[in-house]
């Protein structure tokens, strides 16, 4: 079944292909609601998955992490409105979906287990706007940002996550008192087998939405077993609008000068997203308009976003892969896919349905979602030469990075500050891979 027939093959007059790759091209609605909705389904687990986590962190529950639920499903749906329809020279204009990002985990850690959720807010909000503003001259950041830097970078994340995803299949990430139980350690490999099933064994937008499949299937599970307390269920609202700075604004230094690290690695992941769409979507390089539009967008969004308590966004990369599948360009499309994530974040019932999800069975899924994000680390480092020069830097920026969060007893002597830096895992293995890469001199066979 070619791309046209598999996105209008719900009954509508088939459409050229060139008309597919116009993202100005809007479909009737019986056709554009449920492939934006697609794209919300794809999503969703993933946009989730990071303000349940810091709300664990932080050790919030019932009300509290219903409100970061929620507002991650209304900001990003507002975020995804800026990107598809933009206003002046902010927003790509294309099909991008933005959600709460992965990337920010490591550094957001640290932040609230030392300075809280107001210091957490209060950085991101500055981290959105120098990302807005890193969209005026993104394209000259590239040259120093090579396969080797961004894909040490990547793979850190993926690492440094990791061990949360087990934590959470054991039970949780704080206290837990039959943390390791089989009953825990069952269901997240219930997850797993589930989404690796329904990923190699379906086809089209089921196996894009593995992940959710496997989500849902745990959730189902775990009910029967007495693991899914809905009481918070019936005590939440039906309707609330979220409210601005909620956990209050708190600057800390350090905080901030780890959001501004972490933008930059994030304004270059949209970048590869953008252009991700263009070329698998359309068949061509994406502009500079939309490559600046897109960043500042995402910034912008990460920058609102924190003044009404939602996490950094971000485009998502799983969407960029469901316009490749589907061959549909249409930004109206992913649009309505927005609307219905700002609908989903007025409604607290919806997001308390989520907050009662076992942690086990979050982290199944979190398995498979921060192993993915180290094997797109792996994947970028193959795309270089794996030089000695290389190796080094791989090995120096990933053991200082990844053993200080290891072992954060290690800088003890250090002051409050450097030590949410130093023990995030990702900003002192960004730091040194884009350091070494700049100082240690290329070898003669890479130059020639």
């Amino acid at each position: 079944m070619s791309k046209v027939s598999q996105a209008m093959g719900n009954g509508g007059a088939a459409v050229d292909a060139q008309t597919l790759k116009d993202p100005n091209y809007c479909p009737p609605l019986k056709e554009a609601i449920p492939l934006g909705l697609q794209h919300v389904l794809a999503m969703f687990a993933g946009n989730v998955t990071v303000p349940i986590i810091i709300a664990g962190v932080a050790g919030l529950s019932g009300g509290d992490k219903i409100f970061l639920i929620q507002t991650a499903m209304f900001v990003a749906g507002v975020a995804t409105l800026i990107q598809t329809i933009g206003f002046g020279p902010v927003g790509a204009r294309l099909p991008i979906v933005q959600g709460t990002s992965f990337a920010f985990i490591p550094i957001m850690i640290p932040i609230v287990k030392t300075a809280g959720l107001g210091a957490l807010f209060a950085s991101a909000a500055i981290g959105g706007v120098f990302h807005f503003f890193l969209g005026t001259f993104i394209g000259r950041l590239r040259g120093c940002l090579p396969p080797l830097v961004t894909g040490i970078v990547v793979l850190s994340i993926g690492l440094a996550l990791i061990p949360i995803g087990i934590k959470y299949a054991a039970g949780g990430a704080g206290p837990v008192p039959d943390f390791g139980a089989w009953h825990h350690l069952g269901l997240a490999l219930l997850v797993i087998v589930v989404t690796l099933g329904v990923k190699f064994m379906a086809k089209g937008f089921l196996s894009a939405s593995a992940i959710l499949v496997g989500l849902v299937v745990g959730y189902l599970v775990a009910i029967p077993m007495g693991m899914v307390d809905f009481g918070r269920v019936g005590s939440a609202d039906w309707f609330a609008v979220p409210s601005l700075l909620q956990y209050g604004f708190e600057i800390n230094m350090a905080a901030v000068a780890g959001m501004l690290l972490i933008s930059v690695v994030s304004a270059i992941e949209t970048v590869g997203d953008i252009s991700g769409i263009t070329t698998g979507g359309a068949g061509r390089e994406a502009t500079d308009k939309e490559l600046a539009g897109g960043t500042m967008a995402d910034g912008l969004g990460t920058a609102v976003g924190a003044l009404f308590g939602a996490m950094p966004n971000t485009s998502y990369s799983q969407n960029v892969g469901l316009v490749a599948l589907t061959g549909v360009m249409s930004r109206h499309v992913v649009t309505c896919g927005a609307v219905f994530l700002i609908v989903a974040g007025l409604f607290p019932k919806i997001g308390a349905v989520i907050s009662v999800m076992p942690n086990a069975v979050l982290g199944g899924a979190s398995i498979i979602m921060f192993g993915m994000i180290a094997g797109a680390g792996l994947k970028l480092l193959s795309m270089t030469s794996l030089s000695r020069r290389d190796m080094v830097i791989i090995a120096v920026s990933l053991g200082i990075g990844l053993g200080l969060k290891s072992v954060p007893e290690a800088v003890a002597a250090f002051p409050a500050t450097a030590k949410i830096l130093l023990t995030s895992g990702l900003a002192p293995a960004a730091f040194l891979a884009v350091m070494l890469n700049l100082i240690i001199p290329k070898e003669a066979s890479e130059e020639a």
